[in-house]
């Protein structure tokens, strides 16, 4: 039985609407109806304070959810991952390719448009960054494991642990290098001109 089918279940042997009972746990009626028909599941405070409704154990109540729950859950980051790294790579496709038309334009309104891109394009990876810490991937074995929906093995995890540090240190001197060499060719670019 799911956690949907368990709280239509208790509600209904309490003889309380979904509405009072959306009162209860401080959500709308909505959201009681989404949890009753598999469309959500209820967070960890409102699967708290439905536990005190009904009078029973959180292992009663949730028993057998949790790995659906959990699988769920991983699948919306590994969503959300992907989706993230797509608009961080078209933002970088036209950040590159509009460098050029852009400066070209006169009384530096193409530099302008230029930076606010280029600033956009930052903050997109500064939240690639931030979900990266969150979930704790950082090294490209670590990246695809989870996009895959894997989780490494404890040596795995410990021996990509201690190649964090040169993978940082790598990343930063390629990212030198290919800014060193589109600066030349920018350079080149408009001199020909």
């Amino acid at each position: 039985m799911d956690i949907g089918n368990k709280i239509k279940k208790y509600r209904e042997r309490q003889n309380i609407s979904q509405d009072e009972l959306a009162l209860k746990v401080f959500v709308s009626r909505q959201t009681v109806s989404n949890w009753e028909t598999n469309k959500n599941y209820p967070d960890i405070k409102s699967v708290l304070i439905l536990s005190n409704i009904f009078n029973v154990s959180l292992d009663e109540l949730i028993k057998g959810d949790m790995e659906n729950m959990k699988q769920r859950i991983e699948k919306e980051k590994i969503k959300e991952f992907n989706l993230l790294g797509t608009i961080y790579f078209i933002e970088m496709i036209v950040l590159l390719f509009s460098a050029y038309p852009l400066f070209k334009l006169t009384n530096m309104i193409g530099l302008v448009i230029w930076i606010i891109l280029f600033l956009i394009t930052l903050g997109t990876a500064t939240i690639i960054e931030k979900f990266k810490k969150n979930n704790d991937i950082q090294t490209y074995k670590e990246i695809v494991a989870f996009c895959e929906g894997k989780t490494l093995t404890h040596d795995e995890a410990e021996q990509e642990f201690g190649k964090r540090i040169y993978q940082k240190i790598l990343m930063a001197i390629a990212v030198g290098i290919i800014t060193l060499i589109v600066c030349m060719i920018m350079k080149l670019i408009l001199q020909a001109i």
